[in-house]
């Protein structure tokens, strides 16, 4: 009875924190939970409300920090794995940063691609747009890939893939795809295979 009422709970509150995220706006900070298409989400309802409530605490623990960090971070969870991005000013927030992470209740990995302003410009900012671009428009067009389980992050013509793949050759497939892109640097994928799932282990 007590497991009935507290996953009942936690039901309502994800679908008040979804429909929050859907009537206002988070500038750019992400959430997977929401990103992902529903209907092709592999993970279980008990997974989605865990990460959405990862992610909500961790910004809403950077937003008290520093109020600038809710428009240039973006915050990504899946399966209790933490993913960053973004650009800050100094190397020292990049470690605070990263320290909240970690002691996010759960987290299981913390990746930060949060990058220092300062190398960048104009033109370069326009070419990460333009290879993001690109990257999805192949995700989107290949019948192997359901590309709105991914989310895409170019910084400094380095692509980030955070995502999930229903197996290794999709896995592969994404990778492959990121790599064809002109004038990008490294590939850095997160993916994980719905079969690297924890909560999807019995």
């Amino acid at each position: 009875m007590f497991e009935c009422q507290k996953l009942k709970k936690n039901l309502v509150l994800f679908l008040f924190i979804t429909l929050l995220s859907s009537c206002g706006t988070f500038g750019t900070v992400k959430n997977f939970g929401t990103g992902v298409d529903i209907s092709f989400d592999p993970r279980t309802v008990g997974m989605q409300i865990d990460d959405t409530l990862m992610q909500k605490g961790l910004v809403a623990r950077l937003t008290l920090t520093q109020k600038k960090y809710l428009l240039s971070i973006q915050v990504e969870v899946l399966d209790g794995r933490i993913f960053l991005s973004g650009k800050v000013d100094k190397p020292e927030e990049k470690i605070k940063i990263t320290k909240l992470a970690w002691e996010t209740k759960g987290v299981r990995s913390v990746k930060n691609a949060i990058t220092i302003r300062g190398n960048s410009n104009f033109k370069s900012t326009a070419k990460d747009i333009l290879i993001t671009s690109q990257l999805r428009t192949a995700l989107i067009f290949s019948k192997k890939i359901k590309s709105s389980n991914y989310t895409l992050e170019t910084i400094n013509k380095s692509i980030y893939i955070f995502g999930i793949s229903m197996d290794e050759e999709e896995k592969k497939e994404v990778i492959k795809e990121a790599n064809k892109i002109y004038d990008v640097d490294q590939v850095i994928p997160s993916i994980y295979l719905v079969s690297e799932l924890s909560r999807n282990k019995s």
